[in-house]
């Protein structure tokens, strides 16, 4: 593992030469396990790193915040910590421990256990691997379920039989890891995960854990390909009956993928999309609005999340329709789009093939979104205008004027608003 580890950026080779130090102190045993050493011996990158304790891991954990300094997260229910650090590092750390599964799809109960203990509960051979970092275990790769010559084989393989049974979200998790690597899921693990997909097994799971897993296959680099994949060998009844996504559905995500591209390309220094909200509306698209607010809830999306998913089928016609005349006004469509999110906008250009309607959003995302006027309530109170809702109304009316060119300076502000405190009946607004 000598070669691996030295190719590995200064930050982490410093954490785990830290992390080690520790285990030796405290005499507890402790392995880096699961997708950074899949990662690492794959040649790719992963600052997310996960630390397996024969001991406490709290207590582990405890030791380490203090000597980095670091904040830390812990969950005692379930004997695991997270470390708060700066930059890209994100630490999780666990007590070895093992689990029992009381039937089919139920939560697992958890105990501490030994390593070995804790490899065996874990989902395919290529994440069942650890090396160790203390207590004479340092750079020694611990593989005994074969897990490298898989990854060398490019193969998905299950740990046993009953492996997708206990868990049925491992179905989407290997659906997953074969389209992001390539690879392609084992024989018998292949008839395995059909096997248990056809028993509706999915539809017994936590929803918490659906949710969570769909959302990781929509994050994908080709969420596309993960769809498509997981609709052909597992379905998507778990999710609607009614959900049966063809080319319509495939064609959008493509679009969806450009307009994703030039948003990223164009706007760096503008909020990260939550690109998954977006992918989950169009999966969603082709369904009523009240089966996607049920989907929304039985998924228990939190409310931002739904109401970005929402919005898309309740305003997005509407929006499009209006969008589609030529010599719009720029306050028009300032007042369409602006209430609307990034995400929502970006499902309304893809979705829409009108030359205005796309040319209106890009001129919005260019232009119009987020400009300012330079009048305040201070200059206001300063006209003589009691304070309240209309001040609103005022700022309304000056950033329209300012959208559609008709003003631009603070000065040119300033004078549309004296002429319209000048209006007839606008002297209510005057302070008395």
């Amino acid at each position: 593992m000598k070669e691996y580890l030295k190719k590995l950026p200064p930050e982490i080779k410093e954490f785990i030469s830290l992390a080690g130090k520790i285990s030796k102190e405290t005499r507890m045993p402790a392995y880096l396990v699961g997708g950074f050493v899949r990662d690492l011996l794959l040649g790719k990158k992963n600052f997310d790193l996960d630390i397996a304790v024969e001991g406490s891991g709290i207590l582990f954990s405890e030791k380490l915040a203090k000597r980095l300094g670091s904040g830390i997260r812990i969950h005692e229910r379930f004997g695991t910590a997270t470390l708060i650090l700066k930059g890209r590092l994100k630490v999780d750390i666990a007590t070895a421990r093992k689990e029992r599964y009381p039937c089919c799809a139920a939560l697992p109960v958890v105990s501490q256990g030994s390593l070995m203990e804790d490899l065996m509960r874990r989902d395919f051979t290529i994440n069942a691997m650890a090396f160790g970092i203390g207590q004479g275990q340092e750079q020694k790769l611990i593989d005994p379920f074969g897990g490298r010559r898989d990854l060398a084989q490019g193969k998905i393989r299950i740990l046993h039989d009953l492996s997708f049974k206990d868990d049925p979200t491992r179905i989407l998790r290997a659906i997953r890891f074969q389209q992001r690597f390539g690879f392609r899921i084992e024989h018998k693990t292949l008839l395995l995960l059909k096997e248990a997909a056809n028993s509706d097994l999915l539809h017994k799971v936590n929803v918490h854990r659906i949710r969570d897993e769909l959302i990781l296959m929509l994050k994908e680099d080709d969420p596309l390909k993960q769809i498509k994949a997981l609709y052909s060998l597992a379905g998507l009844s778990f999710i609607s009956p009614k959900l049966k996504p063809g080319k319509a559905t495939y064609d959008l995500f493509k679009a969806i993928d450009k307009e994703i591209a030039w948003f990223t390309k164009k706007f760096p220094g503008r909020r990260h999309l939550d690109t998954w909200v977006i992918y989950l509306a169009a999966l969603l698209e082709p369904l009523g609005l009240a089966e996607v607010k049920r989907i929304c809830r039985s998924l228990a999306l939190r409310n931002g999340e739904e109401k970005r998913i929402v919005s898309f089928r309740q305003s997005g016609p509407r929006v499009i329709v209006s969008l589609m005349k030529k010599g719009i006004s720029p306050s028009r469509i300032y007042s369409l789009l602006e209430p609307l999110s990034y995400e929502t906008i970006i499902l309304l250009a893809a979705v829409s093939k009108n030359r205005y309607c796309r040319e209106y959003i890009a001129d919005f995302l260019e232009i119009y979104n987020g400009m300012r006027l330079y009048v305040s309530g201070h200059d206001l109170h300063g006209l003589g205008i009691l304070p309240g809702p209309v001040y609103q109304k005022i700022f309304a009316k000056v950033l329209a004027a300012k959208l559609n060119a008709k003003v631009s300076t603070y000065e040119d502000e300033l004078a549309l608003i004296r002429r319209l405190i000048k209006c007839p009946g606008a002297n209510v607004l005057k302070k008395q």
